[in-house]
């Protein structure tokens, strides 16, 4: 009887002092993961294994490494992806894994900027074979100082749920990386609450290093930070940086620090929040016999989630099945491979999709038009179709697509007779204005469009200025454009519209 009474007293006690301290330590091993999370680790691991150089203690890269200024060219190797691989060493924890993490992380460590006065202070080089940023560095060209929070969020994990398998020494340095990195966004001011996947890692990382450095200055900065960037959300339940098949994916990492690990009740019931609310704007964006999220996008490497690997597809996998995920396989030669060694981050964090979006996630739920106000000025619009999906980007004319951009605020996505997806992107555009409605998308801009058409066995000879007749998809189109053109290569066709100022896309799947 004694002990009945005590035990809810000891519950109440540990919930209360959970309430205002950080996550306590949680081993995920592979064992204990679901099926789905265990096969994508499994498999980030072997194609980690595949990159694995023993003899620089990193990964190597996909691609050949052009040095600054056009010099040679050769293989190189990623900081940033091996810090990702060393953590999933962790986690695997088999004979030789704690060993080889540690000299991952050791290589890792040795090329973070140590010179406080330099603007790159704390983040680290791409690559070994990286040159020394000159005084003249331009960010992005010559240093990214992203990686300050891309690896000390992965230090993070390790040091709050895997402290027993490093070294005291490892320890030591990978708390000293961390507030290197915080220092040096400190003093180099480029970061905003709105560039919203940055934002949340730096929130996480900057909460979890003034817990733990114990700096009054940093407690009440980093939670000033949290509170400026869940304000702005707030705003419209939307993130500045909006629907991106990537990038979005980096916000659920964000947000998924913020709901395990915030140092107290607050930070991890707003990051749980936001997280919740994330993942139903991508379901009700997605169309899962389709297998992809409906554009506009704001930041995109690609057209069709089930060719390339994003953080959003890596996040799916993780709660679907490899035949209903929107990932491509997983091989050596995958489009943007990196990105799955953000598997093991997703294992330890856990996945966490409301019921109501998983459910528009495995079946479609029907025709839908969405509409999201992101600010003031910008609205995105999208129509979920059944055979489908298509949406544009109202920026109030802030926003420009400009050559190379990521920005793409008018797309199409469909299924193809061969089975595959085709899709239609704006790829370059002055300012523009994009909406979408239920019979297709209304364009404002002045100026020059260019659009790709991507179809497999599309035929240039069918696509002109007023009519885009490709497999499975026709487009009639009503624009007022000086000139046109049309060329054709392979699978795709690009398209330029000089001199316009008003253009109608109405769009309807080919007849079965």
């Amino acid at each position: 009887m004694r002990h009945k009474i005590l035990a809810p007293l000891v519950i109440a006690l540990v919930i209360a002092l959970r309430t205002e301290a950080a996550a306590v330590s949680s081993h995920v091993t592979p064992a204990t993961m679901d099926a789905n999370t265990r096969e994508l680790f499994q498999e980030s691991m072997t194609v980690g294994a595949t990159f694995y150089d023993d003899s620089v203690k990193l990964l190597k890269s996909q691609q050949l490494f052009t040095r600054r200024e056009g010099g040679p060219r050769g293989t190189y190797h990623m900081v940033r992806e091996s810090s990702w691989y060393a953590l999933g060493l962790i986690i695997h924890d088999q004979t030789g894994d704690r060993q080889r993490a540690a000299e991952i992380l050791d290589a890792v460590l040795k090329q973070q900027y140590l010179d406080p006065e330099k603007p790159w202070y704390g983040t680290f080089r791409r690559a070994p074979e990286e040159q020394d940023p000159p005084s003249s560095a331009v960010m992005w060209k010559d240093f990214d100082p992203n990686w300050r929070v891309f690896i000390g969020t992965t230090f993070e994990i390790i040091l709050i749920d895997y402290p027993d398998r490093v070294s005291p020494a490892l320890t030591k340095r990978m708390y000293e990386a961390i507030y290197r990195g915080i220092e040096g966004e400190i003093a180099e001011k480029r970061l905003l609450p709105s560039y919203s996947n940055i934002a949340l890692m730096y929130g996480a990382l900057w909460d979890f290093a003034a817990a733990h450095s114990n700096r009054t200055d940093w407690k009440k900065q980093s939670t000033d930070w949290t509170e400026s960037v869940y304000k702005l959300y707030k705003q419209y339940g939307s993130f500045f940086e909006y629907n991106s098949p990537t990038y979005c994916g980096v916000d659920l990492y964000g947000l998924a620090l913020w709901r395990k690990y915030g140092s107290n009740e607050r930070i991890r019931a707003i990051g749980a929040e936001m997280e919740a609310g994330l993942w139903r704007n991508l379901a009700a964006l997605y169309q899962p016999n389709l297998r992809n999220i409906s554009g506009p996008y704001d930041r995109a490497y690609g057209m069709d989630m089930e060719s390339y690997v994003s953080v959003v597809g890596v996040w799916m996998r993780t709660a679907l099945d490899a035949k209903h995920a929107p990932l491509a396989p997983i091989t050596p030669t995958t489009d943007h491979l990196a990105d799955v060694w953000f598997a093991p981050h997703l294992a330890a964090l856990g996945t966490r999709i409301p019921a109501d979006a998983f459910k528009q996630m495995t079946a479609f739920q029907g025709e839908h038009l969405e509409r999201t106000q992101i600010t003031d000025q910008r609205i995105a619009t999208a129509w979920i179709g059944n055979r489908v999906i298509f949406g544009g980007e109202a920026t109030g004319k802030t926003k420009d697509a400009g050559p190379g951009s990521q920005f793409h605020p008018a797309t199409i996505q469909w299924r193809t007779p061969s089975g595959e997806i085709g899709w239609v992107q704006l790829v370059e555009s002055p300012a523009i204005d994009a909406t979408a409605d239920e019979r297709g998308i209304s364009i404002s801009t002045t100026g020059t469009v260019k659009i790709r058409i991507h179809a497999k066995g599309i035929a240039k000879d069918k696509i002109t200025a007023t009519s885009w007749v490709a497999p499975g998809l026709q487009v009639g189109i009503k624009a007022d454009q000086k000139n046109f053109t049309a060329d054709a290569n392979g699978d795709n066709v690009d398209l330029v519209y000089s001199g316009i100022t008003a253009m109608r896309w109405n769009i309807a799947p080919a007849a079965e």
